[in-house]
């Protein structure tokens, strides 16, 4: 595992070095730069509150192209009878702070830190992080955000505190951009997401597409 200085911005190549278990490097920082720089090379951060940053590149890698994406017939209804309205950018910060403290199934705590909040918001104010939020009656039910680089969107987290609020926001995302981004980096499997057409591809396939969408 690489040890990044943390008074020097720069990451490991990840299409050179291939650690079993998907880490690229651990240590550094989150500021945006430092962020902006890993996602732009495949990497993303995740770890937990009380360990060392730790930066990912994972081997096979979660992703969605736009084309394949798969709506059931009850997801189709529930889009066709506007159950949920949506809009884009209008609350980044607490779209961040739900995905901190709402639940999630299958994982007990977050990584989402006050300090990775910061670093996004300033991505979002540069118009690289961005969020979809999801609304019902007037209330903020759901959403995700993430970054995009160029004509990839780095999916980063998602929540819900209503059945099926997250699926939609992604649904409603994906039809938008069709014909705006190549690829929906997921970064690693949930069934969630596979439910909704997103499928593994070699790590090798991913940093190619990201290079040439980028």
């Amino acid at each position: 595992m690489v040890f990044l200085n943390p008074n020097e911005i720069s990451f490991p190549d990840p299409a050179f070095y291939h650690p079993d278990n998907g880490i690229i490097a651990c240590g550094g920082d989150l500021s945006p730069k430092r962020l902006l720089l890993a996602y732009e090379n495949g990497i993303f951060p995740w770890f937990n509150p009380d360990e060392m940053i730790l930066w990912w590149c994972p081997n096979p890698r979660f992703i969605l192209f736009p084309n394949d994406l798969k709506i059931s017939k009850s997801m189709r209804k529930i889009m066709r009878d506007e159950v949920f309205t949506f809009s884009e950018n209008k609350c980044f910060r607490e779209v961040m702070e739900n995905c901190m403290k709402v639940p999630r199934e299958g994982q007990d705590g977050t990584w989402i830190s006050d300090e990775l909040i910061e670093s996004f918001v300033k991505l979002h104010e540069m118009g690289i992080a961005k969020s979809v939020e999801v609304w019902q009656n007037d209330e903020l039910v759901g959403g995700f955000y993430g970054l995009q680089i160029g004509k990839v969107f780095c999916g980063e987290s998602m929540f819900a505190k209503v059945s099926n609020a997250s699926k939609a926001a992604f649904i409603y995302f994906v039809q938008k951009n069709q014909n705006k981004l190549n690829l929906i980096d997921c970064q690693v499997h949930t069934e969630h997401l596979e439910s909704l057409g997103a499928k593994m591809i070699s790590k090798e396939e991913y940093l190619k597409t990201l290079k040439q969408n980028a």
